[in-house]
């Protein structure tokens, strides 16, 4: 928990499109997708600013956001008797509509930008503007503390990256003191680490301001006609010319309570392919992401469902999982479940088995089916006989995406013929 006497507002960007998770994105907004048999993607930003002392937070939200807003307001709510304790959804309100005549959020800076009145209404000293799309842990306190003792201006959590993967983000060089002397958004030849030819310090999106500060680079930027108004691409490039204080905090140094060791888990789930192994990496013995953390609670929807059940147990007919994670209200009635996630009220009926997938809600599994490295959508029903995920040309034939690595999605309520 931060010990000094500041006013810390969370603000968490959930509006991004998420394109390249379709079509697990066709109908919902990427933070809305599920995760991990019982979460959204979003819960896990929710909860580090929670675990960390950060209670008064908004959420910025704009396309496909109906999904997202239901959850927030069904499952995130503090007592009435609480100011400042506060979770508060934030749609685009067009407030730039007669000065600019634009409507929506024009990119992230924007996005806060438009919202600086709810800065100011909570007289807050620091802004922590956290991404709502990845998954990790993080006690945010650590950062802040460590933005007060640098007398910052801006803060950049940061983490080690493999070279060949910082093309897809903001790539910082520092100093010895981790001060920011350079900052590349997106760069096609990403400056190594010195010392580490292998890996780049990346971006994780998520940043800490003194309020000040924010205020006079946004007010700057809106007007710009040469921006697109995004923090990685103008507001802070534009920061480090002008001199401001900025750091990188080593996300890799960030201490959790109840967790040993370094804190190195941080996935982007920006495609199917690493939203899929980031579902995987749950399931190991030992994962790298552990759910079963008691001092860092994940919380989520309290939806009360039956508990799971595994029925059937005569040869080559037992109801039974494997290296899986099985939420409440799961029937798995004669068949094998290994290496996958299964979500909420799902049923694997006699003789089938499902390998190495990702079942959301309400999925029905027929006898003699076969499900092997496919992500299925909410209301999926696999006819008996059925296999999805063995052969990729019948798939894409069904019209279904199938990756380069041969993984499988089946969108929501897609009923095969």
């Amino acid at each position: 928990m931060l010990t000094r006497n500041v006013k810390v507002i969370g603000m968490v960007l959930a509006g991004g499109k998420g394109s390249r998770l379709h079509p697990l994105t066709l109908q919902r907004t990427k933070p809305a997708v599920p995760f991990g048999s019982k979460y959204r993607i979003i819960d896990f930003a929710l909860n580090n600013m929670i675990n960390s002392g950060v209670y008064g937070m908004y959420i910025l939200t704009q396309f496909k956001a109906q999904s997202l807003t239901e959850h927030i307001q069904r499952h995130w709510r503090f007592g009435t008797f609480l100011d400042d304790h506060f979770i508060t959804l934030a749609p685009a309100q067009m407030y730039l509509y007669e000065e600019l005549g634009a409507e929506w959020y024009r990119g992230t800076a924007d996005a806060i930008y438009q919202n600086l009145h709810l800065v100011g209404n909570n007289r807050a000293d620091l802004v922590a503007i956290f991404s709502g799309d990845h998954i990790y842990k993080m006690d945010i306190s650590h950062m802040l503390e460590y933005h007060l003792d640098n007398q910052a201006d801006v803060t950049i959590a940061a983490y080690p990256t493999p070279v060949e993967d910082g093309k897809r983000f903001g790539v910082l060089q520092v100093d010895d003191d981790w001060r920011i002397t350079e900052f590349q958004e997106k760069p096609d030849a990403p400056k190594a680490i010195p010392g580490r030819p292998t890996h780049c310090l990346a971006s994780m999106g998520n940043y800490v301001f003194t309020v000040s500060t924010l205020i006079e680079m946004l007010k700057d930027d809106v007007g710009r006609r040469d921006s697109e108004h995004d923090f990685g691409k103008d507001v802070l490039p534009r920061a480090l010319q002008e001199g401001k204080r900025m750091f990188a905090y080593d996300f890799a140094r960030n201490p959790i309570p109840g967790q040993s060791g370094p804190n190195t888990y941080w996935r982007d789930v920006g495609t199917l392919d690493s939203y899929w192994e980031a579902n995987m990496d749950l399931v190991a013995v030992k994962p790298e992401f552990d759910l079963y953390n008691e001092e860092w609670p994940l919380r989520t929807s309290a939806e009360y469902s039956a508990p799971a059940k595994f029925v059937h147990e005569e040869e080559g007919r037992r109801g039974q999982a494997f290296n899986s994670l099985v939420a409440g209200g799961v029937i798995i009635s004669g068949a094998t479940v290994r290496h996958s996630v299964v979500f909420r009220r799902v049923r694997v009926n006699s003789y089938a088995t499902v390998e190495n997938s990702v079942l959301f809600d309400n999925v029905t599994v027929g006898r003699h089916a076969r499900v092997v490295n496919a992500i299925l959508d909410k209301n999926v029903t696999v006819p008996d006989g059925v296999s999805v995920g063995v052969d990729p040309e019948e798939d894409r034939a069904r019209g279904l995406i199938v990756t380069d690595t041969g993984l499988v999605c089946v969108p929501k309520g897609y009923s095969f013929r």
